[in-house]
Parts: C-alpha cells; sequence; structure tokens
C-alpha cells in the first residue's frame, strides 16, 4: 500500500504482463514449437491476414506436440476455411450494433446491460464471435466511458453489469479499479459479473490484488463467467487460478461453445463438466456456434447438439449439465436449443 493509502498493483501486474508478453503471435513459430504439418502452414499464414494468431504459452503447454487436430490447437489455429462465404453466416451474427445503447455499451436483456471495455484478447479463438466488432469506435479513456456510466444510472431497471470485450482483464488492475468504482457508485447496480477466458488461457491473471478487486464492495456482488471448451484446457495453473476464485467466495459459471472437431463428443463434454464440477465450477450454458462469418467450419447440427445433451443427462447429476443454448439477435434471452 502506497502512502497515500492507495493498493500498488505493480507486482501483480508485472508477472501477468510478463506471461502476455511471451504470447505467441507469429505462424512459423507455432507450427515449429509444435511440430506441426508443413502443408498446413501456408493456410494458416492466408488465414491470419484475416484474424491475427495469439495464443499464450500457458495455452500452448497443453497441447499436443505433432497433433494438428489437438483439441485446443484447434480452436486457435487459421484455416482456409476461414475465406469460406456460407449463407446464415453474418459479420454481426448476435446483433451488437441493434443493442447499442451509447459508446461502449450493449443493452439486449432486461436488467443487465454489457459494456465492451476493451478490444483485446490473450488467445483468439477462430470462433470468436466478435471477431469483426469495431472496437476501434468504443472508449479506451476514462472520460470516454461517461455516456455509457450516465445510461447505466439513468436507468434503475438494471441490476447487472457485464464486463465484457474482448476480454475485460486485459485491463490494467488500475484501470479495472476506476471502472468497478463507478459502477459501484450508482445505488441500484447489485452485480458485477465479468466475462473472461483469462482465468482459463493466462491464469497469471488471477491475483490477489484482482481479487480485492472484486469482493472490495459489499454492494456489488461479483460474478466470473469463465469459457472452457475441452478438459485438457482445464488443468495444472488454469485449475489452480479456478480454484483461487471460487475460495475467495466469487460465483463462477463456465459457458463452452459447441465446437466440430473440439468438444462435440459426449465423453469430452462429460469429462469437461466433471472436472469444473470438481473445481467448484458450475457448468452454466453450451452454446450452439454464433453464425459469424469465417466460422462455419465449427457448426454443430442441433440434433446432433440435443442428442449430445441428452447423453449428458444419463451420465451427469443435474447441476453438471449445461444448458444448451444459442443467441438469437432480438430475442429477450438466451434461446433454449430443444
Amino acid at each position: 500500500m502506497s502512502q497515500d493509502g492507495e493498493i500498488s498493483y505493480a507486482v501483480d501486474e508485472k508477472d501477468w504482463h510478463r506471461s502476455l508478453a511471451y504470447a505467441v503471435r507469429d505462424i512459423d513459430v507455432l507450427f515449429d514449437r509444435l511440430d506441426l504439418p508443413d502443408h498446413l502452414r501456408a493456410a494458416a499464414h492466408r488465414a491470419a491476414t484475416l484474424f491475427p494468431l495469439m495464443v499464450t504459452e500457458s495455452f500452448l503447454r497443453r497441447m499436443t506436440p505433432g497433433d494438428p487436430h489437438d483439441p485446443l490447437l484447434r480452436q486457435v489455429l487459421p484455416l482456409d476455411a476461414e475465406f469460406g462465404d456460407v449463407d446464415g453466416f453474418t459479420i454481426d451474427a448476435v446483433g451488437d450494433e441493434a443493442a447499442r445503447r451509447a459508446p461502449g455499451l450493449l443493452h439486449k436483456y432486461e436488467g443487465r446491460a454489457l459494456l465492451i471495455t476493451t478490444g483485446s484478447c490473450a488467445v483468439h479463438c477462430r470462433y470468436c464471435f466478435r471477431r469483426h466488432y469495431p472496437y476501434g469506435e468504443e472508449p479506451r479513456r476514462l472520460d470516454e466511458w461517461d455516456a455509457a456510466l450516465d445510461v447505466l444510472a439513468d436507468d434503475e431497471s438494471i441490476s447487472e453489469v457485464i464486463l465484457s470485450g474482448g476480454d475485460p482483464l486485459m485491463l490494467t488492475d488500475a484501470r479495472l479499479e476506476q471502472l468497478i468504482e463507478r459502477i459501484a457508485a450508482i445505488p441500484h447496480v447489485r452485480r458485477l459479473r465479468v466475462h473472461s477466458r483469462l482465468p482459463i488461457v493466462l491464469p497469471d491473471r488471477i491475483t490477489d490484488c484482482l481479487i480485492d478487486l472484486l469482493t472490495r464492495h459489499d454492494s456489488l456482488t461479483p460474478i466470473m463467467v469463465v469459457h472452457a471448451n475441452h478438459p485438457a484446457e482445464v488443468v495444472n495453473d488454469c485449475a489452480a487460478a479456478l480454484q483461487q476464485l471460487v475460495a475467495n467466495g466469487i460465483t463462477t459459471l463456465n459457458q463452452a461453445v459447441l465446437l466440430r472437431g473440439v468438444n462435440d463428443n459426449p465423453d469430452v463434454l462429460t469429462s469437461l463438466s466433471e472436472r469444473l464440477v470438481d473445481l467448484g465450477v458450475i457448468p452454466y450454458y453450451l452454446h450452439q456456434l454464433d453464425r459469424v462469418h469465417g466460422t462455419a467450419h465449427f457448426e454443430v447440427a442441433d440434433e446432433r447438439a440435443v442428442a449430445l445433451i441428452d447423453t449428458l443427462r444419463s451420465r451427469l447429476p443435474g447441476y453438471a449439465v449445461p444448458r444448451l443454448v444459442r443467441e438469437v439477435p432480438g430475442e429477450l434471452s438466451k434461446s433454449p436449443v430443444l
């Protein structure tokens, strides 16, 4: 703590920033590190021009060298399939633009609103539903959030604010603190939900200082929604980070995306749910793919998705079975897939 009573975040930030700095952004480095077949290299270079490669060291270490079908690699490896022009796949598949009430503020569902805090992520998932989002139009400086925060303050129906992105945990603790303090000052906002992939792909980001930021306001209940798609993700430093969140009283939920060639398998989904539950994390949603341009090769048919969930129900206790949903623009909530 500094002499003026403010908490210093320098030590914790240095650690996760160092980990982030070592993230792999070069296609040739990825191929050489994982000993991938050379015939895939040119396609990866081409597709990376559409959406750059980025994968953290921690996530990379969980992949199997020499296996181009590794389910974690498949989530980040650029492919020529991303150039495909498939009917029904659009740039804004979830209706973000129509839900924008102010710069950085999306309001789709009653009682909660979402802030696009940053366009940055620690890993570039090839199925990302915001891979085409115009992040350059959203706030960056704290004063640029005034309009969005004024809307939140004026709308007493909003009791929950969701921090999203990009990934909100890419913000420094100092910037997060500024934003959370302003949200906490709005009397009718009672819950703060953070949607982040970083506890999975950059576990160093879960620090004591971050936990303090999320839990210090008695009036603001913190909820963390993480994103793991495969049980091989939820190991070692990732498992420890999730346990740290849970041990500090932060309700932690997981939402996965159903992805062809990654987790469209009952054994994989069963193992994922069991591993999460054993760590105290609730398997919350299994999302059908958002139909964003460039992601069609990941799509799983609804009939297959429903059959997978039926199998999970036969194998797992009810609390361990995620809800199968999709986001339909204009609907008042996530829509069950039946």
